[in-house]
């Protein structure tokens, strides 16, 4: 539930079955929560929880860009100091203190505080021992980041947390002298989709409304609630004094505050009674099911969920299949204002690493099937997807771009010049050129299925592998391990929540029941 303790490095023998010698691994996306953090809302300020944390010493020495010539051809940092300032007794303006009269490094509302810098550093330190020293798939040396995809959601303590990963996979000492800034991809918080993104999506806030009531009626009178009420209903506030799912605070926030506590020091410690191990586990239970339930039982919720994600992930996987840059790496690649290869000539995408949160985390693998039975996701959580090939499978893709070279010089042998040469530029100017990325399974040609054939798709979950139980089946999964599912299987079944058009499905079905007719079990084509 908080803070995550990782297991020692592999074995060389468990090695040996993880990535067994006839497998080549090809991609590795991961998905990684970010840091431990301080609470998102100030809570239980009766129960004696400071409001402000003094955790944060990044603040002591933050730095901004600033243009420091008017035809912008020069830029330079500017190094500060940050302070909180609050409303005094009188409404006055005060720095605001921490516990013990700290007035630097104070934390602002869910910011990453100095122990999630630390293990997300460590989780990229884990990352490197096992891509770089043990597997040999990544380099030690890295000339620049551009068969490397970096991504981060709006929120700084996602982007920090993926930055420090990176920190701790390629330190300065693992980049060249002249390594340019790695690119890191951001969207704006209403095309963001690496997160449930309820805040946009009406029909998926509708969803999750009503599955959080059917989750309050469920358990508000319970006598698990009624066990929290004994030992927490103290400090709850006069004007919502009972525990409940939707109580204010609500469950989740309790939770939030809780975790955030046992995750730091002593001087933001809530009362014993918060830490009670049945207290925790029954807030556990309720708030995996008020959140987690949606993308277990409906299609719709996963596809408005976490299916755009998925759809992502997916196409980056076709995409280093077929080689055409889909993966990923002309979005990180070329030189300044510019699409295109990575700087140092990479055609390929090899790792994704995308700094996210606790709900892309369980969304994502409860959509799959994968998540039965598990807690809510701890800080510096992660979910790796790989990619591998059989190393003896043969395939009719070519290794460059050289398919829209042939089809080019193929236009210009059967057209004339002239209209040949002004076709392909009107081309280029418009879409890139038919390929798999998120088109079904049901709609591949022959060709374009077996594309495909030859490739495995594996999750391991805060290094564990998991399991998809529609991989499970006979001939969908690599004899003898069903954690490998055949990316065909894989991709038919998240092909049935990847949605086409997510602007228009988070507007349709408003006046419908959030809950499916007949069951429609998650993991399954």
């Amino acid at each position: 539930m908080t803070t995550l303790e990782p297991r020692v490095p592999y074995t060389p023998r468990e090695l040996e079955q993880l990535y067994p010698k006839d497998l080549q691994l090809q991609l590795v996306q991961i998905l990684l929560r970010h840091g431990e953090r301080s609470p998102v809302s100030s809570r239980f300020r009766n129960a004696g929880l400071p409001p402000y944390w003094p955790y944060c010493n990044s603040a002591r020495q933050l730095t901004s860009v600033i243009m420091t010539t008017k035809d912008w051809s020069q830029w330079d940092g500017l190094k500060f100091r940050r302070r909180l300032e609050t409303f005094g007794p009188d409404d006055s303006p005060v720095v605001a203190a921490g516990p013990k009269g700290e007035y630097d490094g104070i934390c602002q509302p869910g910011e990453l505080t100095d122990k999630g810098r630390e293990t997300t550093l460590a989780l990229g330190e884990r990352l490197r021992h096992l891509y770089v020293d043990q597997l040999g798939f990544m380099p030690k040396l890295i000339s620049d980041a551009d068969m490397i995809y970096l991504r981060a959601t709006p929120l700084t303590r996602a982007l920090e947390s993926v930055q420090q990963a990176f920190w701790g996979m390629y330190p300065p000492n693992a980049r060249t002298a002249s390594f340019p800034p790695p690119t890191i991809l951001t969207r704006s918080p209403a095309d963001e989709t690496l997160y449930p993104n309820d805040g946009n999506c009406r029909r998926f806030a509708q969803l999750s409304r009503e599955f959080a009531e059917r989750t309050a009626q469920r358990w508000n009178d319970a006598p698990e609630m009624d066990y929290l009420n004994r030992k927490l209903g103290k400090w709850m506030p006069e004007q919502s004094p009972r525990v409940a799912v939707d109580s204010h605070p609500r469950l989740s926030g309790i939770m939030d505050t809780l975790n955030a506590t046992l995750a730091h020091g002593p001087e933001t410690r809530l009362p014993s009674e918060f830490y009670d191990p049945k207290v925790r586990a029954i807030i556990d239970k309720i708030g995996v099911e008020e959140w987690y339930a949606g993308y277990q039982e409906s299609r719709e919720y996963r596809a408005l969920g976490i299916g755009a994600l998925v759809g992502d992930i997916v196409g980056r996987m076709t995409g280093s299949v077929e080689r055409n840059g889909r993966d990923g790496v002309e979005e990180v690649g070329g030189e300044d204002g510019k699409l295109g290869q990575g700087r140092g000539g990479e055609k390929d995408l090899k790792l994704a690493l995308s700094g996210c949160h606790d709900t892309t985390l369980a969304g994502l693998l409860t959509s799959l099937g994968a998540f039965e039975g598990e807690d809510w996701p701890p800080y510096t959580s992660h979910v790796a997807i790989e990619l591998f090939r059989k190393r003896d499978a043969i395939h009719n893709v070519q290794m460059s771009n050289s398919p829209r070279q042939d089809g080019a010089q193929k236009s210009l042998e059967s057209k004339g010049w002239f209209s040949a040469l002004f076709g392909r530029a009107k081309e280029a100017a418009g879409r890139k050129p038919e390929s798999i990325a998120r088109k079904p399974m049901t709609e591949l040609s022959e060709a374009e299925k077996e594309r495909l054939e030859g490739y495995f798709v594996r999750i391991r979950y805060n290094d564990r592998p998991m399991t998809v139980p529609g991989c499970k089946v006979s001939g969908k999964h690599l004899e003898g391990d069903e954690s490998f599912c055949t990316l065909e299987a894989f991709k038919s079944i998240t092909d049935k929540y990847t949605p086409r058009h997510l602007r228009q499905e988070c507007v349709s079905n408003l006046d419908q029941s959030a809950f499916p007719a007949s069951p429609q079990p998650a993991g399954y084509a």
